[in-house]
């Protein structure tokens, strides 16, 4: 039943018109799969990382090849675990901004400041890429000789039991699932863009998450990695109880290189272990530099990247937990720094990791927690030290962004001095509310205008 599943799963593929990248890396992981490879990552097999270079203390790079290097930004989301239907980069975050116009006025500046030509480069999925599209047509100076985007692959769920596709006639998206942010590659491969990349003398990529604000483009890493001759490096920082269930970097016991561990791949005696955020320090950001030419050199000697694979068991229809049980293959693209001999990691401070997960998130962002700089990057005010707030709101009344959006119908409190808000109730919120110190709202309630709490 395996080979027949997965002689299935290619014929699926290849229908859908995916290109042959995308297919050998799936059918590899496929084939992992049925020889009993679960995935995970023991903690007998790795050892904890005690020290990374410092990027604050790179110096400076007036030589950084920046006439070769392309942003690239993950834009597949559509932010469905917060009620979205399109792309989660056009939330309006600061002053009326989404987050793709900051983006693209950060590579516009960035062009400004050091003359270099530096493409922005979007990686859509089918259900993002129209209307970002159309959003970035604001910017008509943006435009490029690259194409402003590709499109991610997708991959056929299978049938938990026998790991045949499954097959869902009344919804047949319900049938697919991106591969994980590691698909990266081959969809760069499969594309054709990884080419056009290199045809027109781009050797590096800088890529992060259409949601992550503070990965701006930093010359003094671009440098160090060309000085240095780094095939890949990762941007890691340390790691807070928030997130503990974050991939961390780790090397591996037997010869001491790089890997990334993530959660998904961690057995259930070792999940202490990997939660041990004094054990293990450092947090992949998911924001990374990629030389292009060590990537199409591994894909003309392999023909696939040999990523280590992520299983994750769901339903069929994510909504119904009585539907049919499911195998998703995924990869993570900072694993490739297990990939690339020579591969390395910086840490970064938090500064440059500012992610949108949920609404309490989005809350802290558009607050006055975080600026914007004159580069229209989003960092942490000063004032909080490199320390963001922790915002926890109730689920059953913020979840979702329409219902996060009337609670706040004057915008977000004032948090320049918050270390946490719980927000455990229905509760609204008047202009100009502050909020300092510890603070739990419980209850129903609406908070007046120009109300300051305190804990």
């Amino acid at each position: 039943m395996c080979m027949n599943g997965r002689t299935r799963a290619i014929e699926k593929m290849r229908a859908e018109g995916l290109p042959d990248v995308a297919i050998a890396t799936f059918a590899r992981q496929y084939d992992r799969l049925v020889a009993g490879d679960q995935g995970t990552i023991a903690e007998s097999a790795i050892t904890p990382i005690t020290e990374l270079p410092d990027a604050e203390s790179l110096p400076d790079a007036p030589d950084a090849p920046l006439d070769q290097v392309v942003a690239i930004k993950l834009n597949g989301g559509l932010g469905t675990s917060m009620g979205m239907d399109r792309a989660k980069s056009l939330l309006p975050v600061h002053d009326g901004d989404s987050f793709l116009d900051l983006i693209a006025q950060q590579v516009l500046d960035l062009r400004v400041r050091t003359g270099a030509r530096i493409p922005l480069v979007l990686m859509n999925s089918f259900a993002t890429r129209e209307d970002s599209l159309a959003a970035l047509q604001r910017f008509p100076d943006l435009g490029t000789d690259l194409p402003a985007d590709f499109v991610q692959n997708k991959v056929p769920k299978l049938c938990a039991a026998d790991l045949v596709p499954v097959e869902h006639p009344g919804d047949p998206s319900l049938e697919w699932v991106p591969p994980g942010h590691g698909d990266l590659y081959p969809a760069l491969a499969g594309s054709g863009m990884l080419a056009a990349m290199l045809e027109r003398g781009y050797r590096y990529a800088f890529v992060s998450n259409s949601d992550n604000l503070g990965a701006v483009l930093e010359p003094r890493i671009l440098g160090w990695m060309a000085r240095e001759g780094h095939p890949f490096v990762m941007e890691a920082t340390d790691r807070a109880r928030a997130d503990r269930k974050g991939g961390h970097l780790a090397r591996r016991a037997d010869d001491g290189s790089l890997i990334l561990r993530e959660i998904a791949q961690t057995a259930a005696e070792d999940l202490g272990a990997f939660q041990n955020t004094a054990r293990h320090r450092y947090f992949n950001t998911n924001t990374l530099w990629l030389d292009l030419q060590a990537l199409q050199a591994l894909l003309d000697r392999d023909g696939v990247l040999a990523l280590p694979m992520i299983l994750n068991r769901k339903t069929l229809d994510p909504r119904d937990r009585n539907s049919a049980p499911v195998i998703q293959m995924e990869t993570a693209m900072g694993a490739a720094i297990g990939v690339f001999d020579n591969a390395a990691a910086v840490r970064v401070s938090r500064e440059r990791y500012a992610p949108v997960k949920t609404t309490g998130d989005l809350l802290a962002l558009r607050s006055d927690a975080y600026v914007v700089g004159p580069d229209h990057a989003v960092s942490l005010a000063p004032e909080r030290n490199g320390i963001p707030p922790l915002i926890d709101l109730a689920p059953e009344h913020y979840r979702l962004v329409d219902d996060f959006e009337r609670r706040f119908p004057a915008g977000p409190p004032s948090l320049l001095r918050c270390e946490r808000l719980t927000i455990d109730g229905d509760v609204s919120f008047g202009a100009h509310v502050t909020i300092e110190g510890d603070v739990t709202i419980a209850g129903d309630r609406h908070i007046p205008d120009w109300t300051r709490l305190s804990g």
